[in-house]
């Protein structure tokens, strides 16, 4: 386990009151952990600014598998970059929707590129990217990693 260093922060009530119920509304034991949480997604956010940033992300489509050629465009697509694709899952939503899920990892900028050329095919109806960094470990407190 790291050490741990107490600090103290200086907050508008208003802000603070504010804070307290979000996480009480996301389940924090305490303030500690959701300010440790903070931390980690600035300095997360920070490190994928870097130029050859690695990171890992899933993006999500939902698109109409009647559309002409789409499905046979995104597994090409997958397969032109089978160094940053790790995975895909594929499940049908209705008749008409399905929902593409496709684990990437690699450079953020490359990461990036290949999930907004997947977004902007004809025929997907929504296309998200949510990515992080590939960080060192951390200490979760009692929790851990098998």
């Amino acid at each position: 386990m790291s050490e741990i260093e107490r600090v103290g922060v200086s907050l508008d009530k208003a802000l603070l009151a504010e804070f307290d119920e979000l996480i009480r509304s996301q389940g924090y034991a305490n303030r500690s952990e959701a300010v440790r949480d903070l931390i980690r997604a600035k300095l997360t956010d920070t490190a994928m600014e870097a130029p050859n940033a690695e990171g890992i992300g899933t993006v999500s489509l939902v698109y109409d598998h009647h559309a002409s050629k789409l499905a046979e465009q995104l597994i090409q697509l997958q397969h032109t970059h089978l160094l940053t694709v790790v995975a895909s899952m594929h499940v049908h939503l209705d008749h008409h929707n399905c929902l593409e899920v496709i684990i990437l990892k690699g450079r953020v900028r490359e990461i990036q590129k290949l999930a907004d050329n997947m977004a902007s095919l004809k025929g997907v109806r929504l296309g998200k990217l949510t990515l992080s960094t590939v960080t060192a470990d951390h200490d979760h407190g009692e929790h851990k990693h098998a």
